[in-house]
């Protein structure tokens, strides 16, 4: 999963990519600092997995993985150019949801590129560039294919319907994904048409180190409307209190977030957010060798999760023994576990549920 962290210039969008990832990204108080998108692995936080790892007395515990790139501040003009704006929009296309960082706190020392705190305006001013690079795009395909269906090529009927009703969306103030989908064509139309306001969005309302622990101001609140009104999500954080919490070690992080008054930090906030809004899920595999978390979209079957961990697994699919970690973990092993008739044997029709342990049969 890669996730496109965008923002306009110093609203602390480099400030929590650094403080998620520790990737050291560069951040200044100056606009267009970040040209290359800076890329950081991060993992996954799990518990569980840790819990399974003293259960098995594991060798190697490995959680899921995400992918952060964090895409130069955009301006207004972006989709013309302006300010890199070209290259930066490119990055965006190749993420499968964009993290839209907004500030929400005022203090005169850091600089705002237009000069004032308002973080509709901001995001507005980004969502408009993405809007117009899109439609720009669209009307390019739509001129194209068009032509190509007056010459008897019935094959793009589709892309020529969908691509009317998309231009209808972006003209409109629309988002590409509040285009209703009502074919798997469709759908698969829309992923390779690789639309900037096609991405699932998840605004990250940044407020001050004071603001923590109350997530309630003005600001706020406005980024909380506008997101409910677009099908978007939202979540509060003070940057600069999370590139602090990175700083410490894992028992200093849980004193310093009790003396804030805080459950989760920044990036347990943004994994769930994600997995979430992209419908994903964990089932986990367990052994003395290895304890490992593997992402899935929510309603995989088990011969498609088997394929995640290798495509023979899938292919030669009998069956997989799956235990619920919750049953596992009550049980205190596998073997355990099955003798209180927890552990079932599911064939190829069973749909995976989160926090599965599974072992997979196959013959290849």
């Amino acid at each position: 999963m890669k996730i496109g962290v965008v923002g306009l210039p110093n609203v602390g969008k480099s400030t929590l990519f650094n403080a998620i990832t520790n990737a050291g990204a560069e951040s200044a108080n100056y606009p267009f600092c970040t040209i290359e998108p800076n890329i950081g692995i991060v993992d996954v936080p799990d518990k569980r997995l840790e819990v399974l790892g003293k259960l098995y007395n594991t060798q190697k515990i490995t959680p899921a993985s995400i992918e952060f790139v964090d895409i130069a501040g955009l301006v207004a003009g972006a989709s013309k150019g302006e300010g890199l704006g070209n290259k930066f929009l490119s990055h965006i296309r190749e993420v499968d949801a964009i993290v839209h960082v907004v500030r929400c706190f005022d203090n005169e020392k850091i600089i705002h590129v237009n000069g004032s705190i308002n973080p509709l305006r901001d995001i507005e001013i980004i969502n408009l560039e993405l809007a117009l690079a899109d439609l720009e795009q669209v009307n390019k395909l739509l001129e194209k294919n068009s032509k190509l269906v007056k010459t008897g090529d019935k094959s793009l009927i589709f892309t020529v319907e969908l691509l009317k009703k998309i231009n209808q969306a972006l003209e409109n103030n629309l988002p590409a994904r509040s285009v209703k989908l009502e074919s798997e064509e469709e759908e698969k139309i829309m992923k390779n048409l690789q639309l900037l306001t096609a991405k699932p969005v998840i605004y990250v309302a940044n407020i001050s180190e004071d603001d923590v622990g109350k997530e309630e101001n003005k600001y706020v609140n406005d980024v909380k409307n506008f997101a409910v009104k677009e099908g978007a999500k939202t979540i509060c954080l003070s940057a600069k209190i999370e590139e602090e919490l990175a700083g410490l070690a894992p028992d200093e992080r849980d004193i310093f977030k009790k003396e804030l008054g805080i459950n989760e930090s920044g990036l347990e906030k943004l994994v769930a957010t994600s997995y979430d809004l992209l419908g994903l899920m964990s089932f986990l595999t367990a052994g003395e060798k290895e304890v490992r978390a593997w992402t899935i979209k929510k309603g995989t079957k088990a011969p498609q999760a088997a394929g995640k961990i290798h495509t023979d697994f899938e292919k030669g699919f009998i069956k997989a023994e799956v235990v619920s970690y919750n049953d596992l973990v009550e049980a205190g092993s596998f073997l355990k576990a099955k003798e209180k008739g927890k552990v079932r044997m599911e064939g190829k029709d069973y749909i995976v549920q989160d926090g599965d342990v599974m072992l997979f049969r196959f013959n290849v």
